[in-house]
């Protein structure tokens, strides 16, 4: 039985199938934040993403994906996000212990793609279907010269998902020639991110904690004039969930590498009390013994929980 508040942010998705709405419950319906509306997922796109020893090496069982769906569940995770490979060597094993997400298209670090990144299509819709998923994964860069070929690619993968009843979560991360590094977390810049997921047709989006720093010359001027409340993080993550279609989006925010524990939580505290959904952590708990990992995400989720 679905809680009233599953059912709120359901009904906020009212033009979506039930097949996507079914994957949404199912997502929010497990783990230790189950019925709560709030998310803690685990993703592990990083041994793509950076390499087996920049990922895994500082705690070797990560090496085996089969480590990370174990993890997922015992810590109470809503859901594990992956690209193809990983969820293919543990999808069997696990089938139906936990929602996966399956990540579609990824970047690697081998080939530097210069200032404009654009990351590679990596499965498909059909590998989100034959594994059991409940949702797909892409990463978008907005400020990328890229941003075309990932949006229009986006938009198809999106169309194709729902039909099958899939829900779609949206990585956006600013990034590119379109802005300097300090914009690439800029308030405005992330709540501009954060929009264009929403308008690209995501379920859920990822965004990274932005800062109070303002990148765009004519966003500045707004902000200063509308005096728009950014001085705190629980202030820009509520702008940011705002941004969000009005917070009829689900908007969950980045761990990013491992870092002192306590600076975790506070930013966790502040995501929770901006009216954030919660938050994807992968390094910061995947690079640590388990047991000191579920010790973590167990504080992590106890902080959603209020």
């Amino acid at each position: 039985m679905a809680t009233q508040r599953v059912r709120e942010i359901l009904s906020w998705y009212a033009g979506e199938n039930a097949g996507v709405l079914s994957n949404l419950a199912r997502i929010m319906n497990t783990g230790k934040l189950a019925g709560s509306g709030r998310f803690v997922i685990l993703p592990v796109d990083q041994g793509f993403e950076h390499g087996p020893a920049r990922s895994f090496a500082p705690n070797p069982p990560g090496y085996d994906p089969r480590y990370h769906f174990q993890l997922a569940i015992d810590a109470g995770c809503n859901a594990y996000a992956a690209p193809l490979g990983f969820l293919e060597a543990g999808a069997t094993e696990y089938a139906g212990d936990i929602p996966l997400i399956l990540k579609l298209n990824n970047h690697d670090s081998l080939a530097p793609d210069g200032a404009d990144p654009s990351p590679s299509v990596t499965g498909a819709i059909d590998d989100a279907l034959r594994l059991g998923c409940a949702a797909i994964g892409y990463t978008i860069y907005p400020g990328s010269a890229q941003f075309q070929s990932m949006y229009e690619a986006l938009a198809e993968l999106t169309r194709d998902a729902k039909a099958c009843g899939l829900a779609v979560v949206v990585w956006s991360y600013p990034r590119g020639s379109g802005l300097s590094k300090e914009g690439e977390t800029a308030i405005d810049v992330t709540a501009y991110a954060a929009q264009i997921a929403a308008q690209l047709g995501a379920n859920i989006i990822k965004v990274k904690p932005p800062t109070a720093f303002i990148e765009q010359g004519d966003a500045k001027k707004v902000y200063e004039k509308e005096k728009v409340a950014i001085a705190t993080l629980s202030e820009r993550v509520a702008h940011v969930v705002e941004s969000a279609f009005g917070g009829r989006r689900i908007v969950i925010f980045s761990g990013g590498a491992k870092g002192a524990d306590e600076k975790i939580f506070d930013e966790c505290k502040g995501i929770r009390d901006g009216g954030g959904f919660g938050s994807i952590i992968g390094r910061n708990s995947f690079q640590r013994p388990k047991k000191e990992a579920l010790e973590f995400l167990a504080k992590v989720m106890a902080i959603y929980k209020g």
